[in-house]
């Protein structure tokens, strides 16, 4: 019975934590195209920095050192990774603020 009742409240409180952001969300002014735009370009940029990087630094590596695996290929699958990572953490930032 305890269980259930502080499942209840858990339940109570996630809902009013959902409303009173959507209502806060609502009467804060719209923000526009412009946002939107700056929003997609901040995701872009977080992906491809982190992947231009490390293909350059993949490059270098081919060309230096002598190796039987794509040093290139290897350093571009983990830049795309890591650009993923940091895109998802401005992505889940901005709608934790919003």
């Amino acid at each position: 019975m305890e269980d259930e009742n502080n499942r209840k409240d858990k339940f109570a409180e996630k809902i009013g934590k959902k409303s009173s952001r959507k209502l806060r969300a609502r009467d804060e002014d719209e923000k526009g195209l412009w946002y939107g735009l700056g929003m997609f370009g901040l995701v872009g940029w977080s992906v491809a920095i982190p992947t231009l990087l490390f293909l350059v630094a993949g490059i270098w590596m081919d060309n230096n050192y002598q190796s039987p695996y794509s040093w290139t290929l290897m350093m571009l699958v983990i830049g795309i990774i890591i650009g993923c990572m940091n895109a998802w953490f401005w992505v889940k930032r901005e709608s934790e603020d919003g």
